[in-house]
């Protein structure tokens, strides 16, 4: 938007003294010069529907740093009432926490605007909301008896909720060691040749608790979880396996990780000339929308130190942010903790979940409105290209949890993802078309076309189990309703060219465990409990 005169000029010293923010991230601002005045002002100019940039009003929650589970959000809601704002179906939207989890700090409740909370997108995105989970489920829920009853049927719920889409656990790594020892790798994930995936003990947490959260079994702590203890396992497969490039570090969320345990991780980096394949450290968190005050304490330098070894080291920290809305960023703590991340050599991206509700918008009648929704992912990206934000890629909710409250045909995506992509200029753009994960990989959708006469989707793989399927376009039937890649129909014979090739690697990944384990001297899998991972963090209460 262009500028406005109605738009006031705001004093960053006056908002930072009389928003109700932390003292210490006060004085870190200030002393670092972490919040200029006209990255502020063009910013609250540019997108002021958005901003919440001049917010000087005293804030709602003023105690606990993070509500948690049923005692929290109830907790939650007497706060609401007590300042006369009553969101209702509370029973409703209990049945949903006692399914999956509610968390949410007091950054992020604050972060909500109280008076239009039904269509805020932080609201949406960490609040249950009527019409989540199925009425049939609702109505018996509801007609239980309270306590252990509902429980019950809530319980009975989760296993209808699709928890490892994707045969996820087919992902997990193993290896033989020298002495020809079995070795499990019970929190890790290597799908793709260059991304080894690491779901650490630290990081089984979340800051707030995303209502259509892809990995909700982690969250949960189903028995079936993916969790790491052994550091010194990762490095001995590492040490096998030149191809990867990159340490992913995620949950739960990973901003969670303490200094003491990445710097386990990260120090033989420095030293060990058999890891030199390593070149990134990525860091999949939502801190930066949930609890950007973490990295704006004089606790957090022990980190900042780290990240600058990382830079020193030639090693690149990729800070993988899940911004989705504009409104998100527009916050003093935010770009206060984005640019000091910065300052330190991390380099923040988002990778970005479009989801309705939050920031892909329905119309009355329940269809898409393309309109609304691309404006919010055009001015988003041209956001983080103010803040030298890398906007990495967007993709669409997966098939798990509530999945059809989030979802919209895949022909609207790819409508709305056509227009945010011809409206940006080329270096505000995605780096890639919007994805859906599947079994076989990322599936991209590129576009629309004709092949005699007939209207196709174009797709192509941007990952995948066999990286030379990214080698090829290929075409599935339109279908104006699906929103699901793989309900899609290929567009001749009865399966796409990957298929049959997907359904031998799959059963060789299940086979080839169960061979090894046969062979093996001895087995070695890190089933150790994580009852021990708080006492490894040492960040602010909200962890």
């Amino acid at each position: 938007m262009l500028d406005k005169p109605t738009v006031r000029h705001i004093n960053v010293d006056k908002v930072l003294c009389e928003g109700g923010f932390p003292n210490e991230a006060r004085e870190i601002i200030d002393q670092e010069g972490l919040l200029p005045g006209g990255v502020v002002n063009r910013l609250h100019r540019q997108f002021p529907q958005y901003s919440t940039l001049s917010r000087t009003t005293p804030p709602i929650f003023t105690g606990r740093e993070n509500y948690t589970g049923l005692k929290g959000f109830r907790r939650v809601v007497e706060i609401l009432n007590d300042h006369g704002i009553e969101i209702g179906n509370i029973d409703e939207r209990e049945l949903f926490i006692e399914v999956y989890r509610f968390l949410a700090t007091r950054h992020t409740l604050n972060s909500i605007d109280w008076n239009n909370y039904e269509t805020d997108s932080v609201f949406q995105l960490v609040f249950p909301q009527p019409g989540m989970i199925g009425r049939d489920i609702v109505r018996k829920y509801l007609a239980a008896e309270k306590g252990e009853a509902r429980s019950q049927v809530a319980i009975d719920y989760m296993k209808a909720t699709n928890p490892h889409d994707g045969n996820q656990q087919l992902n997990k790594p193993w290896f033989k060691n020298e002495d020809g020892v079995l070795e499990v790798l019970a929190g890790s994930q290597h799908k793709y040749p260059q991304t080894q995936l690491i779901f650490d003990k630290s990081t089984q947490h979340c800051f707030s608790f995303c209502t259509y959260c892809f990995r909700h079994a982690q969250v949960r702590g189903d028995e079936d979880m993916f969790l790491q203890h052994d550091i010194q396992q990762i490095h001995d497969y590492l040490r096998q396996h030149k191809e990867v490039t990159d340490i992913l570090i995620t949950g739960g969320d990973g901003g969670f990780m303490p200094p003491e345990r990445l710097e386990q991780y990260v120090e033989p980096l420095f030293h060990d000339p058999e890891l030199l394949h390593i070149r990134t450290i990525r860091l999949a968190t939502r801190s930066l929308t949930f609890q950007p005050e973490m990295v704006l304490t004089r606790k957090y330098e022990k980190m900042l130190a780290l990240f600058d070894r990382l830079h020193d080291n030639g090693i690149q920290l990729a800070w993988m942010a899940h911004f989705s809305t504009p409104k998100e960023l527009l916050n003093p703590m935010v770009i206060a903790a984005v640019r000091r991340l910065q300052k330190h050599g991390a380099v923040v991206r988002s990778q970005s979940p479009m989801m309705k509700h939050i920031s892909l918008f329905p119309n009355e009648d329940g269809t898409t409105d393309i309109d609304k929704s691309a404006q919010n992912w055009i001015d988003l990206a041209n956001i983080f290209g103010t803040l030298s934000i890398g906007f990495h890629s967007m993709y669409c909710a997966r098939p798990t949890g509530e999945h059809h409250y989030y979802t919209a045909p895949l022909a609207d995506v790819m409508r709305i993802f056509d227009r945010i992509y011809r409206s940006l200029s080329s270096i505000n753009r995605p780096s890639r078309h919007i994805s859906m994960t599947t079994s076989a990989g990322k599936l991209s959708l590129m576009g629309m076309s004709e092949i005699d006469g007939e209207p196709v989707f174009a797709l192509k793989f941007n990952e995948s189990r066999n990286m030379e399927w990214m080698d090829k376009v290929f075409h599935a039937k339109y279908d104006a309703e699906t929103n699901n890649v793989s309900l899609l129909k290929p567009l001749k014979g009865n399966s796409f060219f990957f298929e049959d090739e997907l359904a031998t690697i799959e059963k060789e990944l299940e086979n080839s465990l169960t061979q090894a384990m046969n062979s093996a001297t001895s087995i070695r899998m890190d089933h150790a409990l994580q009852e021990d991972q708080s006492a490894e963090t040492d960040f602010p209460a909200a962890h």
